[in-house]
């Protein structure tokens, strides 16, 4: 697949989940100022690489982009979920994302919780009404996303950021933790992708987890750097936050370079997994240098 074809397949993809959410967040709901919050939250922006997982993860596995589009939904409602959380005030009190105002400055604090609390609600829900047409895959897929946003998931993952702030941690530690923070839910994505239609075999599972945990470490490097070296403008929010709220980062343990490095051999390790699977592996090549390569 040639980079035009990529880009071509990203943009239909992303066209793709914002209509399914779209419907999702609308009727038969009820108009609310909690629905319009979640809305606000979910459709105004993002780079939905959680979703391009999952749809990369699917078409390896043969599975349909309809049969794909539930799990779409779902991980990128739980996102933003965990996004909405992250920028309260009790937790990193940022007022800037995707280049707006957060959900709890553009309306108020209770409801941006209340938002966030429903909207993973509805990241289970779909999934359950996915089930009436392929029972086991989506019970399967229930359980990736649960045991990635819990007790040893992405809440583990931000209880230990919220604990070592202003502190100087080892780097062991730095990616234990986003491997909980960020890497999780990028796990259960592209689990939940390859296992659309038909469950996974063990050996399968083991090579896409291994894939995932990389690009979902790159990503977070990633990340890292350009809070060091973009500006608000390319990020949607405040650059340099890290550095402000003194959170441990790659930059500031390693160095700029050194995170590069990092960040660029686990890409190679993502990579390896994939060789290791039989089937066009293309797309989730690509989605992995895009971790790193983007600017946003």
């Amino acid at each position: 697949m040639t980079q035009v074809d990529f880009e071509h397949w990203l943009e239909m993809t992303i066209e793709t989940v914002n209509a399914a959410l779209d419907q999702t967040l609308s009727e038969p709901l009820p108009p609310s100022r909690l629905l319009d919050a979640a809305r606000y939250s979910v459709l105004h922006g993002g780079k939905r690489l959680r979703p391009a997982l999952v749809y990369a993860a699917a078409q390896w596995a043969g599975a349909s982009t309809a049969e794909a589009t539930p799990a779409a939904v779902s991980v990128e409602c739980l996102h933003a979920y965990s996004l909405i959380h992250d920028d309260l005030p009790a937790m990193d009190d940022d007022v800037l994302r995707r280049g707006q105002p957060t959900t709890h400055i553009a309306f108020d604090e209770a409801t941006a919780i209340l938002a966030g609390d429903a909207l993973q609600a509805v990241a289970f829900t779909v999934l359950a009404e996915h089930a009436d047409v392929h029972t086991d895959s989506a019970l399967a897929q229930i359980r990736y996303l649960g045991e990635a946003v819990g007790f040893d998931g992405m809440a583990l993952g931000q209880a230990i950021d919220l604990e070592v702030t202003g502190t100087q941690v080892e780097l062991q530690k730095l990616e234990a933790m986003h491997r909980k923070k960020t890497g999780a839910l990028i796990i259960a994505s592209v689990l939940m992708g390859a296992s659309a239609r038909t469950t996974l075999d063990q050996e399968a599972e083991q090579h896409l987890r291994r894939y995932a945990d990389a690009v979902g470490l790159a990503f977070q490097i990633q990340d890292d750097i350009l809070d060091w070296t973009a500006t608000t403008a390319e990020l949607g929010k405040h650059a340099g936050r890290d550095q402000l709220l003194e959170k441990p980062t790659f930059p500031a343990l390693l160095g700029i370079e050194a995170s590069r490095v990092r960040a660029r051999a686990l890409v190679a390790d993502a990579k390896q997994a994939l060789s290791l699977l039989t089937g066009d592996t293309m797309l989730l090549q690509q989605l992995a240098d895009r971790a790193i390569e983007r600017r946003s």
